[in-house]
């Protein structure tokens, strides 16, 4: 565990704390659970390389070297660590551009981002960023998610189908992949289709178990024996045997303009979904999760696939529910699956070679369909469309950018959708509830006693710059909607926080109202809230001693405007 009264570098070093507590009972459910992650790994890894544009070994080598990183640095103990879906397309749609048709530049630069997301992370993690990945709101993300499964999908219809495939967005594919539909391949169709029926049964009626190890070693079997490949079916090709090359990423290759959006696009990617998923597996076990560690424990990672030859990766909810229903107690299960993915790298590629692409395009199918989340889309429609329409931004912004000016532009939306609401604040009206003396909003509580002569008035947040002209605007409105009006009264106990703008306005709404003879007052001021009341001047124009007080204690009885004014 991570806690402050650790000493030194042993509060950032979580092995330290989970191998001085680990039993040996422990060992065979990690073994277990390492051995299925492998399992799992394999033909996933295989296919988001292929959706990456990467050569198929490349995949094992995230899961392989990404794992022993984490396992080091992170703080969860049920995380799986490797390529992801969003971010296999984004290095596809990113990186070709940049590489200019050269392979072996096109895996330099792929590599040279993993080191850039490490470089990021741990620049995140020493200035404490990880609050501002937080301002990105749920559903942004359930807008952009949706947006990333259609693309991908979409990117993998061409391989299902036996077609061509190309455009350089989701529509411009979607036009091309309607034109080439008069020339699918029967058979490459059929291989896929039954592959994926066979993931999706086996998802339901298999939950957790390495199904897809099973249907590739099927393919392969079937492939072999019919003879897929001289009918013509794509396959995987010769996968070369042996562990990835250990150096340096090459630098140079890209000026840092060019980097930074692809390298902050995939930190932002990989923190927000490895830390969605690591806070409910920490929930379910009864841990602590140390979210700033998790910059530390992504960035090992990265760097680590950066300096195997990788490229970046993440933690996902998927392969992380594979190894904690497999039974994973502790990180120690990734370092086992690594030691898995390793000795079938240096002895069982060559089985691989018959393995046809339809079947791995079946695979990424059936990883990312349920990212298209219409339940949750239709129940923001219903509840709030504010968060409805912050998805769809998100959705739309993906399919006509792509997913790294889709996720950055979904990332500003975010914020500014976060600004638009906190300058919309609730303002209640009050009244009195009837035999109390209790007050509430009179647009909630219908049966609410009017206050003759008074307005009094509850901000339901924080007064800031973004919202007190909208707050001011709002007081004036319903001045000027009642006659008669002889007090105004602002209650500030739903109120915690207030800066000089929010101060500021107190003090203008004194000044409209002084001219026309009516007494304004503030009850349930906080300490920081008076310090700045007084700063600002408002302690010669209200009464001071009224701040501390309940609304209640400076009304009293008398509700018809009789108030004592203060002198």
């Amino acid at each position: 565990m991570n806690t402050s009264s650790e000493p030194g570098w042993i509060r950032f070093f979580p092995p330290s704390a989970w191998l001085a507590a680990y039993e040996r009972r422990w060992l065979s459910s990690d073994a277990v659970a390492g051995i299925t992650l492998a399992a799992y790994a394999i033909p996933v890894s295989l296919a988001y390389a292929a959706l990456a544009g990467l050569a198929p070994q490349v995949g094992v080598y995230g899961y392989m070297l990404g794992g022993i990183g984490y396992a080091l640095l992170g703080s969860s103990r049920q995380l799986a660590i490797g390529p992801t879906s969003a971010i296999s397309l984004m290095i596809a749609a990113t990186v070709g551009a940049l590489a200019g048709g050269d392979a072996v530049r096109y895996a330099q630069i792929a590599s040279l981002a993993a080191f850039a997301v490490a470089v990021l992370c741990f620049i995140a993690w020493l200035f404490k960023l990880s609050v501002l990945v937080r301002l990105v709101s749920d559903s942004i993300l359930v807008g952009f998610k949706a947006g990333a499964g259609l693309t991908i999908i979409l990117s993998q219809l061409p391989s299902l189908l036996g077609v061509a495939g190309g455009g350089h967005n989701f529509f411009d594919r979607a036009f091309k992949l309607m034109g080439q539909l008069g020339h699918i391949d029967a058979l490459v169709l059929a291989i896929g289709a039954i592959a994926l029926l066979l993931l999706l049964l086996g998802e339901r009626l298999l939950p957790g178990k390495p199904v897809g190890i099973s249907i590739v070693a099927l393919a392969i079997v079937v492939a072999t024996v019919l003879g897929f490949p001289a009918m013509g079916v794509p396959v995987t090709g010769k996968i070369p045997e042996g562990l990835p090359a250990v150096g340096m990423p090459t630098f140079g290759l890209l000026e840092f303009d060019d980097l930074f959006p692809l390298a902050a696009g995939c930190v932002l990617l990989a923190y927000i979904e490895g830390v969605s998923a690591a806070r409910s597996f920490a929930a379910k076990h009864g841990y602590p999760l140390d979210v700033r560690q998790e910059f530390l424990g992504l960035g090992a990672a990265n760097l680590a696939a950066a300096f195997g030859h990788g490229y970046p990766v993440a933690g996902g909810l998927s392969q992380s529910a594979v190894n904690d229903s497999a039974g994973a107690r502790t990180p120690l299960a990734l370092v086992i699956c690594s030691v898995t993915l390793g000795l079938c790298l240096l002895f069982f590629t060559g089985l691989l070679t018959n393995l046809p692409k339809a079947v791995l395009a079946a695979i990424v199918f059936a990883a990312v369909y349920r990212l298209v989340d219409i339940r949750a889309l239709m129940r923001m429609w219903q509840v709030s469309r504010i968060d409805f329409y912050a998805a769809a931004i998100a959705l739309v912004s993906v399919l006509l950018l792509g997913i790294l000016q889709g996720v950055l532009l979904a990332s500003i939306a975010s914020i500014v959708l976060l600004l638009a609401r906190a300058s919309q604040p609730n303002v209640a009206f009050l009244g009195r509830l009837p035999g109390s003396g209790r007050y509430s909003d009179s647009a909630r509580h219908q049966d609410v006693e009017p206050l003759v002569g008074i307005i009094a008035f509850r901000p339901e947040a924080s007064l800031l710059y973004i919202n007190a002209e909208t707050i001011l605007d709002t007081v004036l409105i319903a001045l000027r909607r009642s006659p008669g009006i002889r007090l105004v009264a602002c209650d500030l106990s739903a109120s915690p926080y207030i800066d000089l703008a929010g101060a500021r306005m107190l003090r203008d709404l004194h000044d409209e109202l002084a001219p026309r003879s009516i007494t304004f007052c503030i009850v349930g001021a906080h300490a920081q809230l008076r310090d700045l009341l007084r700063a600002e001047g408002l302690a010669d124009k209200t009464d001071s001693g009224q701040w501390l007080r309940s609304l209640d204690s400076v009304l009293g009885d008398d509700h018809t405007g009789e108030a004592q004014r203060p002198a």
